[in-house]
């Protein structure tokens, strides 16, 4: 679900009232005063996109703190650099799936409007991220080879590679309103027609009509290697927990839960190569705008039936250069480190949201030594 669609839900309802829409904007305009703007931009269709080159231009942020740039601890992550990234097509935005090659610098994401855009990461002699090259966009296709028209179909939130690289491999795509999960090819850079849907579990029915999948991976070592991990938004136990499904080779997908201790949705998760799992989350509150938090699961505690209370290595609020951040990919650099890189999802919102491309790296040393429910944050 966009932060759109979760702004409007709220707007419904409120404390217990209803919320006149003025009020929601006089809202909007307070959130967009600390750095959390809010959407209701309309989402381009993609029939006519015909797949090509598109340019991008980026602005690097002095910072992830807004008022003391030169910080760069926060909580486990240290900060590499960001960009703001913007684009002359019409087409450009609603970034919600990001994945990385292990170089850290061929890149593949999907919009949630059905888009998929495909390039290069550039860093400067720091290492910092400073710009996008060969990048390309084309539409997220049927198994027909047509682009995905309705929006019921088109609303892509989770994106994985199963094998190989964002220029030949194999991904999956996940989808959110229609649920499914969609297997996709990816020859030099362009995702092919769908190849045909995973079985889904029975008990993902009772997902949320908008808070179906939004989060995938292919988990990447450990027990579980190669097995796909997936996360519904807004689908809870009866204790508030997230659920998830862990496919089992030819058993059926079997559910986990995690710990949510924040009224938070999660937006993305990404495999390290030791088979634990990271998790990106997002929260909306009116009274302090956007918010999000990064997790990290041990590969021992991915199993069916257990609930997992995930170490929280960050969160950030309208204080950071944060915006609707959705997109979550890593690798791994030559010291050893973990690559941590987000990218937001703007709502094709460009005057009151950005899309921002955010990198940190955590020190394999932090990792193995955060512990459960860790209160690690951003301040």
């Amino acid at each position: 679900m966009s932060l759109r669609e979760r702004l409007r839900t709220l707007s419904t309802s409120h404390g217990g009232r209803r919320l006149r829409l003025p009020a929601v904007i006089a809202v909007i305009g307070a959130v967009g005063a600390v750095g959390a703007g809010v959407a209701f931009g309309a989402k381009p269709s993609m029939v006519d996109l015909v797949t090509g080159p598109i340019i991008v231009n980026a602005k690097p942020l002095a910072g992830f703190d807004r008022v003391t740039r030169d910080k760069t601890k926060f909580g486990k992550l240290t900060w590499r650099g960001g960009l703001v990234l913007t684009s002359p097509s019409e087409y450009f935005g609603g970034w919600s799936g990001l994945v990385l090659d292990p170089d850290g610098k061929g890149f593949f994401s999907i919009s949630d409007a059905g888009a998929w855009m495909d390039g290069k990461l550039a860093y400067d002699t720091k290492g910092s991220p400073s710009g996008m090259t060969d990048v390309r966009m084309g539409a997220i296709q049927s198994k027909a080879g047509d682009p995905l028209s309705r929006k019921r179909d088109s609303d892509a939130e989770g994106l994985t590679l199963a094998e190989g690289t964002t220029q030949n491999g194999r991904a999956f795509i996940s989808f959110e309103r229609k649920h499914r999960i969609t297997r996709y090819d990816i020859k030099d850079g362009e995702l092919s027609a769908a190849r045909g849907n995973v079985s889904l579990p029975k008990s993902s029915r009772d997902m949320p009509a908008n808070g179906g999948f939004e989060a995938i991976a292919v988990l990447r070592g450990g027990a579980n290697e190669g097995k796909l991990v997936a996360f519904s938004e807004h689908m809870r136990d009866d204790e508030g927990r997230y659920v998830g499904w862990i496919w089992m080779g030819k058993e059926r997908p079997r559910k986990f839960f995690m710990t949510n201790d924040g009224d938070y949705d999660i937006t993305d998760a990404a495999a390290l190569l030791d088979g634990s799992l990271l998790v990106l989350e997002r929260r909306f509150r009116f009274s302090e705008g956007v918010s999000m938090r990064l997790r990290h699961i041990k590969a021992a505690q991915l199993r069916p039936g257990k609930v997992i209370d995930a170490d929280i290595l960050v969160a950030a609020d309208g204080a950071r250069e944060i915006d609707n951040m959705e997109g979550l990919a890593t690798h791994v650099a030559p010291n050893g480190d973990t690559i941590v890189t987000m990218i937001s999802d703007d709502n094709y919102n460009h005057t009151l949201q950005r899309t921002l491309l955010l990198q940190f790296s955590i020190s394999a040393a932090d990792l193995a030594g955060t512990q459960g429910g860790s209160k690690a944050d951003g301040h």
